[in-house]
């Protein structure tokens, strides 16, 4: 089976489609998959839930999608770095489901490996437990949390054999092999490609089999969220 693709256009074309639920890897502008991303905006899908730790910023990340109000609602535990995030969230023209990031990367791991739900201590007592069930453990509550299955998985890795193991570089693996498991179907951006083969077994971060597609990307931008420099002359 071809997992290749030769853009990502194309590789999202006839997956992608009004009204799913999006799971997309990364923290902050870290790790994402930004042709992917690029091309889901070209795609003018709309109606879109999208899962991820943050919304990226503005004009850059999930941000672009949020401009063109493809999203209709987000599942995140950040949202400081996006003002049209915030602004379209406080006008009510964006629905929000905040989740603690532990929690988060839990429902997506849980939702990728077929568990439907779990209980964690994290948010009890607090707007996080609403409406949730409550449950006592050796005398401590925790709350009942479901779990996350999307429609699609958009996932950045450094590099991937031609079957779909990949490897992902330092930090940039964050929340991107619990998207990937949690996706219908999960298509991967990644810088290298490789013979099937030529990645040590030891070194697959994430197995071939919860991969579908695979585009090339060996350039990315890879912008810097935020930048703080000092003077030349300052000591």
């Amino acid at each position: 089976m071809n997992k290749i693709y030769p853009d990502a256009a194309t590789a999202l074309a006839g997956v992608v489609q009004n009204g799913q639920t999006i799971a997309v890897g990364g923290f902050g502008l870290c790790g994402i998959p930004e042709a992917l991303i690029g091309a889901l905006r070209d795609s003018g899908v709309t109606g879109l839930t999208a899962i991820s730790n943050n919304a990226g910023v503005d004009g850059f990340g999930l941000g672009q999608l949020l401009e063109t109000r493809q999203i209709k609602k987000m599942i995140a535990s950040y949202v400081g770095e996006n003002k049209e995030f915030a602004r379209q969230y406080l006008a009510g023209e964006l629905e929000l489901e905040f989740t603690p990031q532990g929690t988060l990367a839990e429902k997506l791991r849980a939702g990728g490996a077929g568990i439907p739900a779990f209980f964690t201590k994290t948010g009890v007592g607090t707007i996080v437990a609403d409406g949730k069930e409550i449950r006592e453990f050796d005398g401590e509550q925790y709350v009942m949390e479901r779990s996350l299955v999307a429609d699609v998985a958009l996932v950045k890795a450094w590099k991937a054999d031609k079957a779909g193991n990949l490897v992902f570089r330092k930090t940039a693996r964050n929340f991107n092999p619990n998207a990937a498991m949690a996706g219908k179907v999960c298509i991967v951006e990644v810088e290298q490609l490789v013979e099937t083969g030529e990645i040590d077994p030891d070194q697959v971060h994430l197995p071939s089999i919860f991969v579908h597609r695979i585009v090339v990307n060996a350039t990315p931008e890879k912008r810097i969220e935020q930048r703080t420099i000092r003077a030349a002359n300052q000591e």
